[in-house]
């Protein structure tokens, strides 16, 4: 299991990451989502060990992480850039990283590697970016670790390697019981494989929840009235925002889905309607900043 503790990251007066805590638990995939320079990069690197902590601490299997040769041996981190060396083979790859973990399964890098069409042979340099990724998620997954980072690690994978890698890390965190990871910007890469979901906006955690907690408490209610509506008139209705088009109302809801919308029938309108938001949705309204006047810039 990885925990992470009240964590808080700076470089020099900035602050990239400030008492950011959240937990991955084994067998778990956690999609870690944000704007891009929301932190996510410097929290999986400081999980990883590479950043010392200004604050608080990152634990794996109840030990502190940083300077623990023991325990870094069963996490590996899959960065946004990746680094080969320029003249070494896959294969070469491997014996590398081979030599420092010790659970390391040569069959599993030959059938991944198979199952990718990857020459292992061939000098990583001369792979594309795409080809370059799923060489290194192979690699990874050969590794054994029991916690995996992953930092936008579906840059640059067609439609099709993209599902397979994912199908990939699905099996591996439930055959392995592994804590995984995985940092985007893009919900359309994660929406679908992750158990645990947390939004990083400003330096810190706004919404750490399960995929199946998320679905069943957030929604929207849609309302059609008989005479036009303002906001006062949904004041005794727990809401988090509304939106009203003359006789026609929107709620967005975040808790006590089924509260929420027994007040609103009892308004007797002529139309309810309940919609379970998506978790893009969900991350639109969390990390939303407001409308933008346009016109003030081009006018």
């Amino acid at each position: 299991m990885l925990e992470i503790k009240n964590v808080t990251k700076r470089f020099g007066n900035y602050t990239a990451v400030e008492d950011l805590s959240l937990t991955v638990r084994k067998g778990s995939v956690y999609g870690l989502v944000g704007y891009n320079g929301a932190g996510k990069t410097t929290l999986l690197k400081t999980v990883a060990g590479i950043y010392r902590a200004d604050g608080g601490k990152v634990l794996m299997n109840g030990e502190d992480i940083f300077d623990n040769a023991k325990q870094k041996q069963h996490l590996f981190f899959v960065p946004d850039e990746l680094h080969f060396e320029p003249y070494t083979t896959l294969e070469k790859t491997a014996k590398f990283y081979k030599s420092y973990y010790p659970d390391f399964n040569n069959e599993t890098f030959v059938k991944l590697t198979d199952l990718l069409g990857l020459d292992r042979k061939a000098k990583v340099s001369s792979f594309s970016k795409g080809m370059q990724r799923q060489a290194e998620m192979a690699i990874a997954l050969a590794c054994n670790p029991q916690v995996l980072l992953l930092d936008e690690s579906f840059d640059g994978l067609d439609p099709a390697k993209r599902n397979l890698m994912k199908n990939m890390l699905l099996e591996y965190a439930a055959e392995k019981e592994a804590s995984i990871i995985i940092s985007s910007h893009n919900l359309h890469e994660l929406g679908d494989m992750c158990d645990h979901i947390g939004l990083i906006n400003g330096k810190k955690i706004v919404l750490d929840a399960s995929v199946d907690d998320l679905s069943g408490t957030r929604c929207k209610l849609r309302a059609v009235f008989s005479e036009n509506k303002v906001e006062s008139d949904f004041a005794h209705i727990n809401y988090k925002k509304v939106e009203i088009d003359g006789k026609i109302v929107v709620l967005t809801i975040n808790k006590a889905p089924d509260v929420a919308e027994d007040l609103l029938r009892k308004m007797n309108p002529l139309l309810v309607e309940r919609f379970v938001m998506s978790v893009e949705e969900i991350f639109l309204d969390e990390m939303e900043e407001g409308d933008y006047d346009f016109k003030s810039i081009f006018g």
